[in-house]
């Protein structure tokens, strides 16, 4: 029997709704790591809610993500795009250094990302 092609469309809806669904975790959890150096140890108030906010924010959003794309592809991509993320915003807001090593191992973190994404048949696409 032929298909309309409404499935292929709805197909690819679920799956661009799902990687919304990682991108707004990625973001919500970069969000909150910056602003867990604010806290002082949650000793101050407003960087604190930012804090719990954000990550609940970044929890939900990833439980969400993993209901089509795979655990273990889902949590490769938010930790590995967070920590390239919130390394950058440590060197530009912070003035933090990365050395050789730092950016050698960076550019690995996000060459599998990228390696994940555009050729595993494990991701939903």
């Amino acid at each position: 029997m032929l298909g309309t092609g409404n499935e292929t469309v709805a197909g690819y809806a679920a799956a661009m709704q799902s990687w919304l669904f990682l991108f707004g975790a990625i973001a919500a959890e970069v969000i909150g790591t910056t602003a867990l150096k604010a806290t002082h140890g949650f000793t101050r108030l407003l960087p604190s809610l930012v804090v719990v906010v954000a990550y609940a924010l970044a929890f939900y959003l990833l439980s969400r993500t993993m209901q089509t794309i795979p655990m273990s592809i889902s949590y490769a991509v938010w930790s590995g795009v967070g920590i390239v993320l919130i390394t950058l915003i440590g060197y530009v807001v912070y003035h933090q250094t990365l050395d050789l090593a730092a950016l050698i191992g960076l550019g690995l973190i996000l060459a599998g990302v990228l390696v994940i994404h555009l050729f595993s048949k494990s991701v939903a696409h």
